[in-house]
């Protein structure tokens, strides 16, 4: 006996759209080899933006009781069919909507995070009655927000013992002379495009295990205590390994991957940054970080894919 399902797709393969698009697909339904009864069809769009307090910032205790509501974003219902039955075989049926935020809202980028994400899916829904299973299917779609081309400056940065801060007072006779110079072609980065940038070691006294950028995202949630900060890696990348040659510039060239960044949001909800760590490790595992507060933004230009960029 041949299975009864439902399902939805899009016009739009990739499943990205942007505020104002026009999104067009088919439900279809397959009765299998016999009739199939149902009491109508509904087709959902949702859009939330959903928030979740990290217990180690805010406590086990208000982390587990202090919840936070859900954004709703987008929140549309159509009737696709009234009640009746099918007969065997398949059957399409074409929807149509604008997509388009609720009243006093704006849509965002499509963004999963670890304590803020923001998600689009669309669903459908058959009614079957009393007695007998509901059929349905759902999947996510991406949007994506763009704004214009900004304006972007070469950022230089040199590093060096006596810019060191946060030292163990037990250390600080034993930190080898060094001197890292470079720069970073942009800090206002389009989140389609690569981050680039130079990277020299001057001088060294201490041999160089290895060096790395990491990609960090910082989420703020606000609670009735205050707010919630949570810093996490979403990505980690090597950019040398072993002992560098002094005066070798070193290219800094890391993707930032889709659905994992997003341009920097800042609303009275949610505040959501990026920042990039560069990690200088030597032989003897200790390490120096510089750090790099990003504000992200998109464009419409067209997005660099390699690699590293993960869900493009």
């Amino acid at each position: 006996m041949t299975e009864q399902k439902v399902d939805i797709k899009l016009d739009n393969e990739s499943r990205t759209y942007t505020p104002g698009d026009t999104i067009t697909g088919v439900i279809t339904v397959d009765a299998g080899n016999r009739s199939l009864s149902h009491q109508g069809i509904v087709l959902k769009i949702d859009g939330s933006v959903k928030l979740q307090l990290s217990a180690k910032s805010v406590g086990i205790f208000e982390a587990f009781y202090s919840t936070l509501k859900p954004l709703v974003i987008v929140q549309k219902e159509i009737d696709i069919l009234k009640s009746g039955s099918f007969k065997y075989g398949k059957h399409t049926y074409p929807f149509s909507f604008k997509l388009q935020a609720v009243e006093g809202m704006q849509l965002f980028d499509t963004y999963h995070g670890v304590y803020i994400n923001v998600q689009y899916e669309i669903s459908t829904l058959m009614k079957r009655g009393m007695m007998k299973k509901d059929l349905s299917k759902s999947m996510e779609f991406y949007v994506e927000v763009y704004s214009e081309v900004q304006e972007a400056k070469r950022h230089p940065f040199k590093i060096s013992p006596d810019q060191l801060q946060n030292v163990h007072s037990g250390l600080k006779s034993k930190i080898p002379q060094f001197l890292f110079e470079g720069h970073l072609e942009h800090v206002i980065c389009d989140v389609t495009q690569p981050f680039t940038g130079e990277f020299v070691i001057q001088q060294c006294s201490l041999p160089i295990k290895s060096i790395e950028l990491q990609l960090v995202r910082v989420e703020r949630c606000p609670y009735m205590e205050g707010e919630a900060r949570e810093a996490t890696e979403v990505q980690n990348i090597q950019i040398a390994d072993g002992d560098v040659v002094p005066h070798l510039p070193i290219a800094i060239h890391m993707i930032l991957p889709r659905l994992f960044t997003c341009a920097t949001l800042n609303t009275k909800n949610f505040k959501l940054d990026f920042e990039v760590n560069l990690h200088v490790v030597f032989i003897d595992n200790h390490m120096v970080t510089e750090n790099f507060p990003l504000k992200l933004y998109r464009s419409r230009r067209k997005k660099v894919t390699g690699i590293m960029s993960g869900m493009w």
